[in-house]
């Protein structure tokens, strides 16, 4: 109901929305009604903030309505992860809860970075960067990306999880984001487009033609950067777990 509500108002596309179900129905299966709020407070928020703020990107954005990639991209590892869980009771939430906190913290990085004033810096401390650009960081977004984090992890908190997942879940969700960067900044694959000469982040331009290589792996798209950062985080989470139950 809800993914058909988010296709209804525009937030995701058919294949997107299917998704979508796909996801929520294992994290509700997998991790009950708090993983579900983790994931509500995922989605709702990231989709608020993509609104109110969208992202300032040259590089062939591919637009306010997430597709099935995306999706798979931010909610995969949470959903597997939920399933996973249902082996180990506990874990499920702790890997829903990180792999989403890193999902969150990317997106609203994205987002309100973009207001800020000064120049990002390739991973905060590097040289200027565009607007946009794949491991380009700002103080605004790293700030945003804490919120982004707290936010999920505070609800999971808030519906039934271990507090602990308060701070951890920030912590993991901030890596997931820096993770998320350094994989753009140095493998994701970087195109132009000859037709239009303009740069893009995609083996195909949004004109239709096919663009060349100028950098990073051709096979490593921005999805596969954000599915890499989230499955990075839910492993900081199982880390996490293991430790605290043992």
């Amino acid at each position: 109901m809800a993914a058909a509500i988010a296709w209804r108002v525009g937030a995701l596309t058919g294949a997107g929305a299917i998704a979508a179900s796909l996801v929520g129905t294992a994290i509700l299966v997998g991790t009950g009604w708090s993983g579900g709020a983790a994931l509500a407070a995922f989605f709702v928020s990231s989709t608020v903030v993509g609104r109110l703020w969208p992202p300032r990107s040259r590089l062939d954005p591919k637009g306010e309505r997430r597709d099935a990639w995306q999706v798979v991209a931010n909610g995969g590892p949470a959903a597997l992860g939920a399933l996973l869980g249902l082996a180990a009771p506990g874990l499920g939430l702790w890997l829903v809860t990180g792999s989403l906190a890193a999902a969150a913290a990317d997106t609203w990085a994205t987002s309100l970075g973009g207001v800020s004033r000064a120049s990002p810096r390739r991973l905060l401390l590097g040289e200027p960067v565009d607007a946009g650009a794949s491991g380009g960081m700002t103080a605004i977004g790293s700030l945003a990306a804490a919120g982004g984090a707290g936010l999920v992890a505070g609800t999971a908190v808030a519906a039934g999880a271990d507090r602990v997942l308060l701070p951890l879940g920030i912590g993991i969700g901030f890596a997931g984001m820096l993770a998320d960067s350094v994989l753009g900044a140095f493998w994701q694959g970087r195109f132009r487009c000859p037709a239009c000469d303009l740069v893009s982040e995609w083996p195909v331009h949004r004109c239709g033609t096919r663009t060349t290589r100028e950098g990073g792996l051709e096979w490593l798209t921005n999805d596969g950067v954000n599915l890499a950062a989230t499955a990075f985080a839910a492993g900081l989470a199982a880390a996490a777990w293991l430790l605290w139950s043992g």
